[in-house]
């Protein structure tokens, strides 16, 4: 499973909630409203919340460790935890692409 979107920013350490319908094992966002940078999330290295080590794909910084924490990946979504403008600048637009921890259990197959 896969979730693709954008939503807008608030500025806030209570930033929005994303609904993905599933826990994302994987989240990459970038903002469009600004020049920035690619940001990849994941809980294979964070295994818990507040996820706070961030890939950063497109720079020479491949890794880093934002002590501020930026997202809560949670069972249905993701959650932004951080005011910067990397993921969460107010009013501005970013996308994303999630991709599910366990997509074989919301699988609607029959």
């Amino acid at each position: 499973y896969s979730a693709f979107g954008s939503y807008t920013g608030n500025g806030s350490t209570d930033g929005p909630f994303v609904y993905t319908g599933f826990r994302p094992r994987y989240v990459l966002v970038k903002n469009i409203s600004a020049s920035a940078a690619w940001y990849v999330y994941d809980t294979a290295r964070d295994t818990y919340n507040l996820a706070t080590l961030e890939l950063n794909p497109n720079n020479a910084q491949a890794e880093e460790n934002n002590l501020y924490g930026s997202m809560d990946i949670i069972s249905n979504g993701f959650k932004l935890r951080f005011a910067g403008g990397e993921v969460n600048n107010n009013t501005n637009t970013f996308i994303y692409a999630a991709f599910a921890e366990s997509p074989f259990k919301y699988s609607l197959a029959r």
